[in-house]
């Protein structure tokens, strides 16, 4: 992967492709100082080749009519929480964005209308994250907001409408959690049984390539308990849809507070 790290980004070569990812982002505080899961990103930005731009799918730009991409030239830092430490909210990640490139991912999604908007920034799902990855923040990001009234299978194919964009450069990531029940928090505690094995679940499914099971959903057992509502879930089909056939390798493989997966996947790499 060295010799990708230099290529031109004129004629990408198949084999050269990105990797396609999905984080479990977890909590905001995720962000400060030192924790095995923003180890993990560190680690992982060091790996990937260099991306020209990153389409962030995140669990947190959530609407409910249309779809958007984020098309400003510096998109602001969201600090979309409450009730968390000062310090929090004093990080930012000055990112440029790429109105260009917005408009080559409006027009490389055919499965769907998506529109350029201009208001939204990055939210805590793509930064904090990012902040570990890509800690200069020279790499220009782009956000792909999720519409909640779109059918799983939607998801599904916008990914594969993505897929194009990774042999142009681009570095298509998914931002949620693969189980995510905050209503069931447990701060030092053990896993349940049930988040286990939804996670589990999960993993074979990526790992053998049964993308229908993950499509529909309904078919895994514990769903309604892991995902109360979908939206951290959703990030997952897009990065399923872009990765195609790809290997699948995992990192961060734990649950947090009882009801919270950490677990990242990478598929190309």
């Amino acid at each position: 992967m060295d010799g990708a790290k230099n290529r031109s980004f004129g004629g990408t070569a198949k084999s050269d492709r990105m990797p396609v990812i999905f984080v479990g982002h977890g909590s905001p505080e995720n962000a400060l100082g030192q924790n095995e899961y923003n180890s993990a990103w560190a680690a992982l930005g060091k790996r990937l080749p260099r991306p020209r731009a990153i389409l962030c799918i995140s669990a947190h730009w959530v609407i409910r009519n249309g779809t958007a991409v984020t098309a400003g030239d510096r998109p602001k830092t969201i600090h979309d929480f409450y009730g968390f430490p000062q310090e929090l909210y004093a990080l930012e990640y000055p990112a440029p964005g790429s109105p260009g490139d917005a408009e080559y991912v409006r027009q490389a999604v055919r499965s769907t209308k998506v529109n350029l908007d201009y208001e939204w920034g990055l939210d805590h799902g793509t930064w904090s994250v990012l902040l570990y990855m890509y800690p200069e923040a020279d790499i220009p990001v782009l956000q792909l907001s999720l519409n909640y009234n779109h059918p799983l299978e939607l998801f599904y194919s916008i990914g594969k409408d993505l897929a194009s964009l990774r042999d142009q450069g681009f570095l298509v990531m998914g931002s949620g959690n693969l189980v995510h029940n905050l209503m069931v928090l447990r701060y030092g505690g053990s896993p349940y049984p049930w988040a286990e094995e939804f996670d589990k679940t999960v993993k074979e499914c990526i790992s053998s390539g049964d993308h229908t099971s993950l499509i529909r959903l309904t078919d895994i057992p514990y769903a309604s308990t892991a995902h109360p509502s979908t939206e951290h879930y959703l990030p997952l089909l897009p990065v399923l849809g872009a990765a195609g056939s790809d290997t699948p390798s995992f990192f961060n493989e734990s649950i947090a507070m009882g009801s919270v997966s950490m677990r990242g996947v990478v598929f190309g790499l």
